[in-house]
């Protein structure tokens, strides 16, 4: 038995998120049925997390215990081989046998783009939120500096109705490392590292970073909704097509 490290790179644009769903095209059930065409075995490879449906990864880590006799350094070209081109298997190694991909995670960095022009390149559509409306870009800084460190998140998690029960018991705090935003050429752009990070948590803060780009809220007023700990305290869920899981840390 082997315990096989891969890391990956994907557009999440035609897909409905990472997990595995029985009607729909998924990264997870992609991977699975390329490792199954290769192995023949039929596996489950875990991530480091689950990216929702539009939402893209730079460096997912996905692992899988094979008995395969492949060689590790064979395992990329012949994944690539088979999976679509809008996923890439990077890199893949061997690890150990207590290595898991999400419970062995430190630290994840996220990225959110926002394209400012005019005109939104139709290229660059899929990849980017177009919002080419007036923003304070100085007081979006400042909202970005107040979520650094541990906090109560849960003004910033999706509400989902089915996963309420499961959810409840589980804490909402979360430590975040660093939040910045940063201007690039025609873009602006949001840049979060964390401990970890709950259902929709960045695109919640972006959207409601974009209230106070707008006047709605002060910078301020962040401190206030992440004390209410209550969804509706927040901004609305910025699109998926802007997020990028950048890497994982281990």
């Amino acid at each position: 038995m082997r315990n096989l490290k891969l890391t990956l790179s994907y557009d999440g644009t035609d897909f409905s998120g990472w997990q595995l769903q029985p009607l729909a095209a998924t990264i997870q059930g992609t991977l699975a049925s390329a490792i199954g065409r290769i192995t023949g075995e039929k596996v489950l490879p875990q991530a480091s997390g689950r990216t929702d449906a539009g939402v893209h990864a730079l460096a997912q880590v996905v692992t899988f215990v094979t008995e395969s006799s492949v060689p590790t350094e064979n395992f990329q070209k012949a994944l690539n081989d088979v999976l679509p081109t809008s996923v890439r298997i990077l890199q893949v190694e061997d690890a150990a046998a207590e290595f898991h991909a999400r419970h062995c995670a430190k630290a994840k960095t996220y990225r959110y783009r926002i394209y400012r022009g005019a005109v939104c390149p139709p290229f660059l559509a899929r990849y980017v939120w177009h919002y080419p409306y007036p923003l304070v870009d100085r007081a979006m800084m400042e909202a970005a500096s107040f979520v650094v460190g541990e906090h109560d998140f849960s003004s910033f998690v999706a509400v989902d109705p089915e996963r309420r029960g499961e959810d409840e018991s589980v804490t909402k705090v979360r430590r975040i490392f660093s939040s910045a935003w940063e201007p690039i050429e025609e873009e602006f752009v949001y840049t979060v590292r964390g401990s970890g990070f709950l259902h929709h948590m960045v695109r919640n803060l972006v959207g409601t970073f974009i209230l106070v780009g707008k006047g709605s809220l002060s910078a301020r007023d962040i401190t206030k909704i992440l004390v209410a700990r209550n969804r509706s305290a927040a901004g609305p869920t910025a699109p998926a097509s802007g997020l990028y899981l950048v890497n994982v840390e281990y």
